[in-house]
């Protein structure tokens, strides 16, 4: 690979380890910023005053597990973050108070995942949650005091899956999954719900209908609404009258996120996603913002943070062929402060272009998708290599989610080790209107495998790789992909990296957390019904664990031990069956990690181990293992032997 020698590598580290800062925010009150940056190697919560970097101070003292996310309590006077125990999901709600910096557990509770179910713009100092610490399956909704932690109950809740307030933290509206699939929406008064749900969706709505709050004043509700059309429209109903006005609609994709009026709650500004987030301003002001924004920066941008008076926004900027950093935005005096940039080490790093591209699938849906080059590859920057190039299909999560423009670690890693990278928005995929979803219901490991079966014919077809140097990659529904790519299609692709992938389908559905049980039908309609002789023989034919024996190229699996959607016992299954067929295998087990892994330590030794065994199986390049693995807690359960420089660097 000349040409590709010709551009250093960046070490994994860069890519995967802790980013310098990250989630960068302003104090509702405008006098702190806040962000999330290292702490004796763990990311904790950092703040200093609005005008003093320097005095820059952790507010936590993490040193197992990372947090990860952070905000702000409305009346300014504390920091808030979740945090879980080794993946468990089992998210607590946790506070430091800014002047004292002491830390409260505000949900203190076992086996508990908390919910926020509703901040106020006038009520400050409390919030909405909901906890399952009484019923798994159901959050009953408490009135939490940020300042004392006081919980008072406000609801019992034994049969709904959400709930809705207002600004004056009143419950107005519940909902719960029906029978087929959809979802009745109840109003609520005086804390109880009404018997009769006021309105329903069918299940082909189910994902692309939901209420979207309410204006600050309660007399409007916005809703996000595919009823009667394909995509999500956005809708403003008068709560009053029930007239619903249109506000917003696309037809590519769905309304995707707004911007409110921090006063009124009045959306001002919309956005689309179709293969780039495009924003269109209905308010002026918000649209002098966003258009002066797009002349100062390159590539994609957006608010993460905003003060109270709207005066000063936190924008970051994603420009993909750098590193994404974030700016203090004064609105008024229309100037852009640097915050940080997020890995400065990778500045002038060889990042590489994004190229969006449309696929057409066997049956003409169009699959909105991106491509990404090898550096020195596409010499001409037409998003066409001058040659083939070995490439991996990346298979996004979910299914019911997308993969996105912008920068990915993963994708940037791969791309320097040599690989084309495709991502491919195959139906059942999100944010494409209900057609594009539902044309994927019950076909798992059917059209669903089909489109990324077309995808990878159309990158073979237009020279971008060739038919023997396809590996197929994958987390979640991607790791299933990556199982039933090999089990369903062997002589297609080269080889299969498989993470928290599921492998029988049937247990999957078995083993979901409780606190998805009632939304379990959903599951049922989408994929297929356990409980009935079609659906279960359904599950069963869509499930690679059954077909193991067919499985012929190499394969790396990467698990969890506490996941709590994919268990364990999927990968086990899997990895016991090709034992029992004598068809080589590599299983990595990460006994603190859950659905992905957080610690830094973790995904290095992933990428570690991942890049020697495509480069084995592809080509390309890869940093030696060394001690990457040692420094992680990655069990090397099978085939350490069959990735080059595994088995040497546990003895080493």
């Amino acid at each position: 690979m000349p040409a590709i020698d010709k551009f250093p590598l960046i070490p994994c580290d860069a890519l995967f380890g802790n980013p310098t800062k990250a989630q960068g925010r302003i104090s509702p009150d405008g006098k702190y910023l806040s962000w999330l940056a290292p702490k004796d190697g763990v990311l904790n919560i950092w703040m200093a005053p609005r005008d003093d970097l320097d005095a820059a101070k952790a507010m936590t003292s993490a040193t197992d597990r990372p947090i990860r996310q952070h905000f702000w309590s409305p009346d300014s006077n504390s920091l808030l973050y979740i945090q879980d125990k080794g993946g468990d999901e089992n998210f607590l709600l946790y506070s430091i108070n800014v002047e004292s910096g002491v830390e409260t557990t505000l949900t203190p509770f076992e086996n508990t995942r908390v919910d926020i179910i509703g901040g106020s713009e006038t009520i400050r100092d409390k919030i909405l949650i909901g906890l399952n610490n009484r019923d798994p399956q159901f959050h009953d909704v408490h009135l939490l005091d940020l300042n004392t932690g006081d919980l008072e109950l406000v609801y019992e809740n034994n049969s709904f899956a959400g709930f809705m307030a207002d600004d004056t933290l009143t419950l107005r509206m519940a909902m719960r999954q029906n029978e087929a699939g959809g979802t009745d929406y109840f109003n609520v008064a005086d804390n109880a719900a009404e018997e009769a749900p006021f309105v329903s969706t069918a299940m082909e709505d189910s994902m692309t209908t939901s209420p979207a709050g309410y204006t600050t004043d309660g007399s409007t509700l916005y809703w996000l609404d595919s009823r009667g059309r394909n995509t999500a429209a956005l809708f403003a109903q008068d709560t009053a009258s029930g007239e619903k006005t249109l506000v917003a609609e696309n037809d590519k994709a769905d309304i995707g996120g707004t911007i409110r009026n921090n006063k009124t709650g009045v959306v001002e500004a919309y956005s689309v996603n179709y293969l780039k987030t495009e924003w269109t301003a209905i308010n002026e002001g918000i649209k002098a913002s966003l258009e002066w924004l797009d002349s100062q920066l390159n590539g994609q941008f957006g608010i993460a943070s905003r003060t109270d008076d709207d005066k000063t926004w936190i924008v970051w900027n994603d420009p993909v062929t750098e590193p994404s950093g974030s700016y203090i935005y004064d609105r008024c005096a229309q100037t852009l402060t640097p915050f940080y940039v997020t890995r400065p080490e990778l500045e002038g790093a060889p990042l590489q272009p994004m190229h969006p591209v449309e696929i057409a699938s066997r049956d003409g849906l169009i699959l909105p998708s991106y491509l990404t080059l090898p550096p020195g590859s596409d010499t001409d920057a037409s998003g066409q290599p001058a040659a083939p190039v070995p490439m991996v299909l990346l298979v996004h999560g979910g299914p019911w989610a997308r993969d996105d423009y912008g920068f990915v670690s993963s994708v940037q890693w791969l791309a320097n080790r040599g690989f084309a990278v495709l991502q491919v928005n195959f139906r059942g995929s999100t944010g494409f209107g209900k057609d594009f979803i539902n044309a994927g219901n019950k076909q798992w490991g059917l059209k669903m495998h089909d489109d990324l079966i077309d995808a990878t014919d159309w990158a073979i077809e237009q020279g971008i790789t060739t038919a023997d140097q396809v590996a197929i990659m994958g987390g979640s529904y991607g790791g299933y992909a990556t199982l039933a790519g090999l089990a369903f299609t062997p002589e297609k692709f080269a080889c299969g990296v498989d993470i928290v992938g599921p492998s029988n389908l049937e247990t999957l559905l078995e083993t979901i957390p409780p606190y998805w049980a009632p939304m379990v039908k959903i599951f049922h309609e989408r994929m297929g019904d356990p409980s009935t002789e079609e659906g279960l023989d359904l599950l069963k034919a869509a499930s690679p664990l059954y077909k193991a024996d067919q499985i012929t190229k190499p394969l790396l699996i990467l698990q969890g031990a506490n996941d709590p959607r994919v268990k364990q016992s999927e990968s086990d299954q899997i990895v016991g069956a090709m034992k029992v067929a004598n068809v080589p295998v590599t299983y990595v087990l990460y006994p603190d990690e859950g659905h992905g892994f957080a610690k830094p330590s973790n995904n290095i030794a992933y990428t570690a181990i991942a890049e020697n065994f495509l480069a084995e199986c592809l080509g390309g390049r890869s940093e030696v293992i060394g001690e990457t693995v040692r420094n992680s807690t990655a069990q090397i359960l099978e085939g350490a032997e069959h990735v080059v420089g595994l088995a040497e660097s546990l003895t080493d």
